[in-house]
């Protein structure tokens, strides 16, 4: 089994609404400033609403459902229009019925056994969380020679600042984060300053592509 989508870009916006009006504003939003895929993290109950209203409206959005943590989630999240998630941790269980379901999963991990374990089960596209907390780019480099074909995504704890650092590492393919959606911002519904700092995240993922 292998999983993941090639993502369109470096930078995965890591994004928690509230309110399912606020969901199409914000992808229109981020979309305009280079970031068309997007991972909305199911820790809300707007969250499945979200993903449908922004599949319906902008189609041509790779969409992502993040925090998928139980298997009764796949189907709806399938069902609202998204075409990968990702996972704070591993779950064998999950890792199957994704399969079953045509669902492109990455799961989570941050030590080397469930490295380990998530190559026996055939996933190589890895989410390393929560990334600063478990060591941020020093456990990357550490991962990187033992574990070769493995790529990672890590998420947790990274900004603007600490971005480039993960995206000049050879084993990572995107890094996920919420910088460029301040949550004060989203309440605020302040496009244009989610705008300016989409535009910078997504500037960065373009250059870690170059």
């Amino acid at each position: 089994m292998q999983f993941i989508t090639r993502l369109r870009t470096a930078v995965l916006p890591v994004i928690v609404i509230e309110d399912a009006d606020d969901a199409v504003p914000l992808a229109r939003t981020l979309a305009a400033a280079g970031l068309t895929t997007l991972e909305i993290t199911l820790r809300t109950p707007a969250a499945l609403e979200c993903i449908r209203r922004i599949h319906a409206e902008l189609p041509q959005l790779q969409l992502g459902a993040g925090t998928l943590t139980r298997i009764d989630e796949i189907d709806p999240v399938l069902a609202a229009g998204a075409s990968f998630a990702l996972a704070p941790g591993l779950s064998e269980p999950l890792v199957r019925a994704s399969a079953r379901a045509g669902l492109e999963y990455v799961p989570g991990v941050m030590t080397p056994s469930e490295v380990m374990r998530a190559l026996e089960l055939g996933c190589r596209h890895l989410k390393l969380f929560p990334a600063e907390q478990c060591g941020g780019t020093a456990m990357l480099r550490a991962l990187a020679s033992p574990f070769s074909q493995v790529s990672f995504c890590p998420t947790g704890g990274i900004d603007a600042a600490r971005a480039p650092q993960y995206l000049a590492l050879p084993n990572v393919f995107a890094v996920g984060g919420s910088w460029m959606v301040p949550p004060a911002a989203l309440r605020e519904r302040a496009w244009e300053r989610i705008g300016l700092l989409a535009a910078e995240a997504a500037r960065l993922g373009e250059q870690a592509t170059r």
